[in-house]
């Protein structure tokens, strides 16, 4: 099993949950497939009834048997994972892509990523040495595929060496 998102919190009182996403961008999920969750150290699989993408790396969801408030707080907090071989590491592909600052501004390349628990990060090559980013949605202005850029906001200070 392969972790891809964690439950952050129930939203409304119907059932629906906000996941956020590790390693993989929401619109890379395959809906007909099912995700686990541990339930007494066994995976449950819950199939997803409806799936709304919120910014970057984040989606409101409804599964399977999840009908309530009660329930889904019962979920909130919890690492929901899919088959092994369904993903492969989405931060992993953006080796070697442009980092531009939100001036527009060469600051740097990719040159690996740091899957670090609830803040995966990206490692950059500044040309005077190698700093590490957060990948946070919050922080990704931009994102194309076809020039391999990644615009982002970036805190003060950090690429200072």
């Amino acid at each position: 099993m392969q972790r891809i998102a964690q439950v952050l919190k129930s939203n409304g009182r119907d059932g629906e949950l906000l996941m956020g996403f590790i390693g993989i961008a929401p619109e890379d999920i395959d809906l007909e497939e099912p995700v686990f969750i541990e339930f007494d150290g066994l995976p449950v699989p819950f199939y997803f009834e409806s799936f709304t993408q919120r910014g970057v790396s984040r989606a409101l969801v409804r599964l399977t048997g999840v009908h309530n408030l009660t329930d889904a707080d019962e979920l909130a907090g919890a690492n929901v994972y899919a088959q092994d071989d369904l993903y492969e590491d989405e931060e992993e592909d953006l080796t070697g892509w442009t980092v531009l600052d939100a001036d527009g501004r060469k600051a740097g390349t990719v040159s690996a990523h740091e899957d670090i628990p609830g803040n995966p990060c990206i490692y950059v090559d500044t040309g005077h040495g190698e700093v590490l980013l957060p990948l946070h949605e919050e922080l990704v202005l931009s994102v194309d595929e076809s020039s391999r850029t990644l615009q982002m906001e970036i805190p003060e200070g950090l690429l200072d060496l």
